[in-house]
């Protein structure tokens, strides 16, 4: 006999309703997948600045330098005010480390500044110029670059339908390989459906990011479940 290794079940028993009704359900309950492979057509990006100085003001003045022209720099490349943002400044004493060894106070070295940009890049085609204009100018810090769909309603749409397809071709081969036939639907209910961002590792000790980037693609995902009733003879 062939097992059929599916997310399918033929449910001959009363099982409660999923949607909360005091009714119970019966037939044939199958779960279609779905998926849509597309070139994303935006990338986001999330690096910092980070600096130390002997005074809070020393290492907020660097951080703040730095972040101001990588914003400048992003304004001149074409990447719109709305797309990009900070976030995450955070301002703390550093320490040295000799307390650990003799249990005496640790000293004041310095202080520590940084500030996080995250930037919504729509023409991918400046993508490379973008992280080379923004290294050379002073982000040391990269928390990695995500590919993505500024608009995944259509492919959504086109998920939701395979996935459908996926189910209902499950439920008719179930019933024929049970000898039943399968009757009208009774309930179909979305599982999940989501559009997965490809994401990469970034690291600034590259001179030029036009030769090191792939876009590759963007799974866009939908899962249903079917309920059919079984036909009486």
């Amino acid at each position: 006999m062939r097992w059929i290794n599916w997310a399918a079940a033929i449910w001959l028993l009363a099982v409660p309703a999923a949607w909360g009704q005091s009714a119970t359900e019966t037939g044939i309950i199958v779960t279609g997948e779905g998926r849509v492979a597309l070139a994303p057509d935006m990338a986001a990006i999330t690096l910092g600045v980070r600096h130390r100085g002997d005074t809070a003001q020393e290492a907020m003045a660097r951080v703040t330098a730095d972040v101001a022209g990588i914003l400048g720099a992003l304004t001149n490349l074409g990447v719109a005010g709305i797309d990009q943002q900070t976030s995450g400044f955070y301002l703390r004493p550093v320490y040295n480390s000799r307390g650990i060894n003799d249990g005496s106070p640790p000293d004041l070295v310095g202080y520590e500044a940084g500030n996080t940009v995250t930037v919504r890049v729509r023409d991918l085609s400046i993508l490379g110029s973008t992280l080379d204009a923004v290294i050379e100018i002073g982000a040391n810090e990269f928390n990695g670059l995500r590919f993505d769909l500024q608009d995944p309603s259509a492919a959504q749409s086109l998920a939701r339908q395979l996935a459908v397809a996926d189910a209902r071709a499950k439920a008719e081969e179930l019933a024929q390989a049970a000898g039943i036939e399968l009757g009208p639907l009774v309930r179909l209910s979305e599982v999940g459906s989501h559009a997965g961002p490809r994401m990469m590792e970034m690291s600034a000790g590259r001179a030029s990011m036009d030769s090191a980037i792939a876009s590759g693609e963007v799974g866009v995902e939908a899962r249903v479940t079917l309920v059919f009733e079984i036909r009486q003879p």
